[in-house]
């Protein structure tokens, strides 16, 4: 059975934040503007984002109810919460353990009958994993219709309250204290919000819809270590060691709960394994980059694009830059939802016509993990 992605819709909190805005809401660690902040700002080209939060800190939406209130955009009077057969949710930023992520979501959305629901968590290709299991249930017959919701609150990682422990730790030792760049980093890079996906055995009777033809994804990790995390430290040697094992005192002392990222490693392999997998795909499924309408790379930065458009070049499958669409520098890097939220806006643009062919590319540098689908306008 073919699979068609029918209807795509969003949910961002609150007005967009501008990038000198950010740390009223974000706070400063130590009462301190941050000395990374504008050169990250710079390098990354995002001009705005999203925070689930208002100027004081305090939080205006959960990661919850930003899935809930996308999934909610996708209801009419076709399509009500009873209809819905399976409920696939990815996010890389849960906030709690237990319960998964989806049911709590389904328990916001409410309704009067049960349904499947099915949670990923890890970090960017999560809301690719929530996809390619609706996507599957929808191919095998198993559901008549899924829906795939990707939501991220990074805002929850960010605020300067979780490093002040430390940064006051730190003043004891040395006169100037300064945040570890590998923590202070993604806090310029990420934003808040959710979006959605409905997917059925038939395209849309008003409107294009998106066949997704293929969707395939990989993991590196057998390979190379460890380069985001959260919830864990990593010492010298490259071996995680996970919030569990840290005596509770060292939680805040330490920001064990900080996002945080090697962006050595990030340089060296992000985009190199990535234009690698492409390649393998374009073997397995027999495209070239002259079959590509329409490139969405997810980039957690504008600084990877020339990366990019050169590794791909070098490596001989290039799909030019005026094929690209991409919407990072107007809302940020939302990690899992990023790829929902440029196919949203690209389903909604008008540029798309009946036979074009859409790839899309998700990089998950957390230990190297990809995903490649491609999907034909009909």
């Amino acid at each position: 059975m073919d699979v068609f992605i029918t209807k795509a819709s969003r949910f961002l909190p609150n007005d967009p934040v501008e990038n000198d805005d950010m740390e009223a809401f974000l706070g400063m660690v130590d009462g301190k503007p941050s000395k990374a902040r504008r050169v990250i700002l710079r390098r990354n080209g995002i001009k705005q984002r999203y925070y689930a939060l208002d100027k004081d800190g305090n939080v205006t939406h959960t990661n919850v109810q930003m899935a809930a209130n996308a999934v909610r955009g996708l209801l009419d009077d076709q399509l009500t919460i009873d209809d819905i057969d399976l409920l696939s949710c990815g996010t890389g930023s849960p906030e709690q353990l237990i319960p998964s992520h989806g049911v709590m979501v389904h328990g916001e959305l409410g309704g009067k009958k049960h349904m499947e629901v099915v949670s990923f968590a890890g970090s960017c290709c999560s809301g690719a994993d929530a996809l390619k299991y609706a996507y599957m249930a929808v191919k095998l017959g198993l559901s008549k219709n899924a829906v795939a919701v990707a939501s991220e609150r990074s805002s929850a990682w960010m605020r300067a309250s979780y490093f002040q422990k430390e940064s006051e730790q730190l003043a004891q030792l040395e006169d100037q204290p300064m945040l570890a760049f590998q923590k202070d980093f993604l806090r310029w890079m990420l934003s808040d919000g959710a979006f959605s996906v409905l997917l059925q055995g038939k395209p849309s009777a008003s409107g294009l819809s998106l066949r997704l033809d293929w969707i395939d994804i990989t993991s590196y990790a057998n390979t190379k270590e460890t380069c985001m995390y959260a919830a864990a430290d990593k010492d010298a040697d490259g071996r995680v060691k996970g919030w569990a094992s840290f005596p509770q005192s060292e939680w805040l002392t330490e920001s064990i709960f900080a996002i945080k990222q090697d962006t050595r490693m990030l340089s060296e392999y992000i985009v190199p394994l990535g234009v690698q997998y492409l390649i393998e795909m374009g073997k397995k499924h027999q495209f070239t980059p002259d079959d590509v309408d329409w490139f969405l790379p997810h980039m957690s930065s504008m600084f990877f694009k020339d990366v990019i458009i050169e590794e791909s070049a070098k490596q001989g499958f290039a799909i030019p830059e005026e094929r690209w669409f991409y919407n990072l520098p107007k809302i940020g890097n939302i990690g899992s939802a990023s790829a929902f939220a440029m196919l949203e806006e690209l389903m909604d643009s008008g540029l798309l016509k009946q036979g074009q062919k859409v790839l899309v590319m998700v990089p998950e540098s957390a230990r190297f993990s990809y995903c490649y689908f491609m999907l034909t306008v009909c």
